[in-house]
């Protein structure tokens, strides 16, 4: 092995029953670079990562890991651990109820005699925090700090265990801009510090933006490594190699527009959280027409997603205290999700696992769960009428799964997705909310989800899009309401639509 590489994957092959996942990949990464590793959802990214750190241990896969020059037999994360590889899962593994301190070097604690020594301790999460510039009091507890900076606590954990090499997977898929670009320029101080940089993204400009090398994966292979000096490395031309097939434009036009009267209006709408009394939403006013996609843009913290669940009828959270909701003409007012269904206001959950699909049942089950009415005869559900649901939308939409019996949780995630939309799609909605649609999938599912929204407007429901990537939202929209500090800031048409405007208006400059 050259002296030039700090690590090299030589023919893993992963299998799981009935699957091959890993099917003779070979990855090299050179010292101190920045290696991001790309591919759609199911690809096996993270399965050859879960091969280096030790999670899928030696003897569950044949091939080879060479790290520092040195054959490797890991059989625990500990293992990888131990020879300075850490990995940093898009779930956070930390304790929200212990202190920054605590989390740090939990597992690892300094210890002082039999006892662990918590001034060190202390004094050496404040320097681990200075290098991945959190400015917070270590004394905190975790529940305290927002994601991004979960984020940097998780960062400070796995350079306190002394790591040369440290993963990435999908870091920034529920960051905000600010947060996420910060996060990559502490990458960049990594790798000045010599400390190698493996990142697993679905979000291509940052890839262009920070890799040194790409790696392509897809079904299982090794498809190219592309050097970002002197290869290609266009949005473009990684999506060709991911996909295996050229999208020219990955926001679908529809040509034939045809949008028209009101379907769903809001009228300076006033909300507050129900647990604090704190005012959300100040006299929000918004419409969607049939036919029409309205996007719903806005900072992290804007209000959007509480302004969704507010006139979805969410009845543990948010309370609308004053104003109007309207939908097809009638005015309603939703004490609970299962009015909002029956008027056919359908609301896609930004959270997909937690909050969106029963991860441990199957797909059949999942889509007909929010209208359960259609599918049972009598007091029992009919089963003949459940399959046949189930198949329409699995052909209907392209859901990738071997039976619709499969658990959801073995899905990828663009396909879980696309089991949540159908299962409010058989509700039958007049009006759908997309709250982060394509969010933590990849580029080849985001294209079949954009032209599943196409296709619904095209039969005349009306779409909300709420999404936190502004490019998505400019490439779908037909019009966006910008929001800061739960008010509309500004109303556009997607003609007159810049990411310039948008930003003032989301910082209410």
């Amino acid at each position: 092995m050259s002296e030039e590489y700090i690590l090299e994957m030589r023919n893993i092959t992963k299998e799981f029953p009935g699957v091959k996942a890993l099917n003779n990949v070979n990855f090299k990464v050179k010292k101190g670079e920045i290696h991001c590793l790309v591919g759609e959802n199911g690809a096996g990214k993270s399965t050859l990562m879960k091969v280096l750190s030790g999670v899928w241990k030696y003897g569950t896969y044949t091939g080879d890991i060479v790290y520092n020059g040195e054959v490797q037999q890991f059989k625990s994360i500990a293992d990888s651990e131990a020879k300075g590889i850490a990995i940093i899962y898009q779930e956070l593994a930390l304790f929200p109820e212990l202190r920054i301190y605590e989390n740090i070097f939990f597992g690892h604690e300094i210890m002082k005699g039999q006892t662990i020594d918590w001034n060190e301790t202390i004094v050496q999460s404040r320097e681990y925090l200075k290098k991945v510039r959190l400015d917070v009091d270590p004394s905190f507890k975790i529940k305290s700090l927002n994601t991004g900076k979960q984020q940097l606590v998780e960062i400070a954990k796995a350079l306190s265990k002394n790591c040369s090499l440290l993963i990435f997977d999908e870091p920034t898929s529920s960051l905000n801009e600010d947060d996420s670009e910060n996060l990559l320029n502490i990458m960049r101080e990594l790798k000045e510090q010599g400390i190698t940089c493996i990142m697993i993204s679905h979000k291509l400009r940052e890839v262009t933006a920070i890799a040194d090398t790409i790696t392509v994966l897809r079904d299982g292979s090794t498809i190219c490594s592309l050097d970002a000096k002197t290869d290609d490395i266009s949005e473009a031309n990684i999506i060709k190699n991911m996909v295996g097939r050229t999208i020219d434009d990955i926001y679908p036009k529809r040509l034939d527009k045809n949008i028209g009267s009101v379907m769903f209006e809001v009228r300076n709408l006033c909300a507050e959280d129900r647990a604090t009394g704190r005012e959300i939403l100040k006299n929000v006013s918004f419409n969607v027409r049939a036919g029409e996609i309205v996007g719903l843009q806005g900072l992290m913290g804007a209000g959007r997603t509480e302004c969704a669940l507010a006139v979805f009828g969410n009845p543990y959270k948010y309370r609308i205290t004053s104003g109007d909701v309207w939908l097809d003409g009638e005015q309603v007012n939703f004490k609970n999700p299962k009015q909002a269904i029956k008027k056919g206001l359908a609301y896609v959950s930004e959270d997909r696992k937690g909050n969106g699909l029963v991860l441990i049942q199957n797909v059949k089950y999942n889509i007909t769960l929010a209208n359960l009415d259609e599918v049972i005869n009598g007091v029992v559900i009919d089963d003949n009428k459940e399959i046949g649901v189930a198949n329409k939308f699995k052909e209907d939409i392209n859901i990738k799964t071997p039976t619709i019996n499969q658990k959801v949780v073995n899905l990828s995630g663009g396909n879980q997705q696309k089991v949540q939309i159908a299962k409010w799609l058989f509700s039958h909605p007049k009006v759908l909310i997309l709250d982060e649609p394509t969010r933590g999938i990849d580029v080849g599912a985001k294209f079949e989800i954009y032209s599943i929204m196409n296709d619904l407007v095209k039969q005349g429901m009306s779409i909300i899009m709420i999404s936190s990537e502004l490019p998505e939202v400019l490439g779908m929209s037909d019009r966006l309401y910008v929001m800061s500090e739960g008010q509309i800031t500004g109303e556009l048409d997607i003609e007159e639509a810049t990411e310039e405007k948008v930003m003032k208006m989301a910082i209410n400059a």
